[in-house]
């Protein structure tokens, strides 16, 4: 799936890594707090249960009050990179390179080669109806080759439940951070708006990566059809008519215009791509985003 020569090929994005594209998700929005910094940028009034260790002792001998410094928050962002690795993404059509899990990782190992370029730090974890497999938070090519591994190795089950996933994942999100959601978007609107939001709470920013075979889209069959739900693993038989075919094109579309409207209203950017498009092409898209410093809120 990502082999040496998708590896090679990362070197596209070398370019992207120059211009910065994922720190610049930190924003433009410092905040004050107390904690690790380089310089203290103001102070204020100590109160019990304060750590000493933040107390300017200069200000006391001149004033005899104590004051807690106050540093300015880092710059640096960790990203949160979740994959979607139920059952639904194990599907491929017939004139498809890769299944959707597979495209969704190779993004994935975009984002954190991007980041490992940054020197920053960043995590992998892959999905159903709740965690599945975890790379916790780490920079450098170690880490990098760590994650290809994980997706390489990982195996599709199970339903999607965006809500649960976020419920147990956000409890390991502890810094200012960025979070990357690559999903077929294949369930519930409630549950997804659920787990949407509550990444968006908890992170900085979030980007919502919608992937989708292209037959999919528009389901271009027709005539007597035998299909087979990955995810309950029942079976039907259905005799497709062209009447069918708008229907599910107009419900497909009214689904993914209720995931766009759920990101716009938390301010997260939301990206649909079907399994046939440049990979890299996705990312340069991307890049306009950031460029125009869109960030959740």
């Amino acid at each position: 799936m990502i082999d040496t020569e998708f590896i090679t090929q990362l070197k596209k994005l070398d370019l992207l890594a120059k211009k910065k594209i994922i720190s610049s998700y930190a924003g433009g929005k410092p905040s004050l707090q107390q904690g690790r910094g380089i310089e203290p940028v103001d102070h204020r009034e100590y109160y019990p249960g304060d750590d000493p260790k933040f107390v300017d002792w200069k200000v006391y001998g001149r004033t005899e009050r104590l004051f807690i410094k106050r540093f300015e928050e880092e710059k640096s962002l960790t990203t949160h990179i979740l994959v979607d690795s139920s059952n639904s993404m194990d599907f491929t059509s017939p004139r498809m390179k890769h299944s959707k899990f597979d495209y969704a990782s190779m993004l994935g190992i975009g984002f954190a080669y991007l980041v490992t370029k940054e020197n920053e730090k960043f995590a992998v974890g892959t999905f159903n109806d709740g965690l599945k497999s975890l790379l916790h938070p780490s920079r450098g090519r170690k880490q990098f080759y760590k994650a290809i591994d994980l997706l390489n190795a990982e195996k599709m089950s199970g339903a999607t439940n965006l809500q649960r996933c976020a419920d147990e994942y956000i409890k390991l999100i502890k810094t200012k951070s960025l979070a990357v959601v690559i999903t077929d978007f294949l369930e519930p609107v409630d549950t997804i708006k659920k787990g949407l939001y509550r990444l968006a709470r908890k992170t900085k920013n979030l980007i919502a990566v919608h992937v989708a075979d292209p037959m999919e889209m528009k389901l271009d069959w027709q005539g007597d059809m035998k299909l087979f739900d990955l995810e309950t693993n029942t079976a039907k038989k259905i005799f497709f008519t062209p009447g069918m075919r708008r229907d599910y094109a107009v419900r497909f579309m009214a689904h993914l215009e209720k995931v766009r409207g759920i990101c716009d209203d938390i301010g997260a950017d939301f990206f649909s791509v079907p399994t046939d498009q440049d990979i890299f092409k996705v990312f340069f898209d991307i890049t306009h985003i950031a460029s125009r410093g869109h960030h959740a809120t």
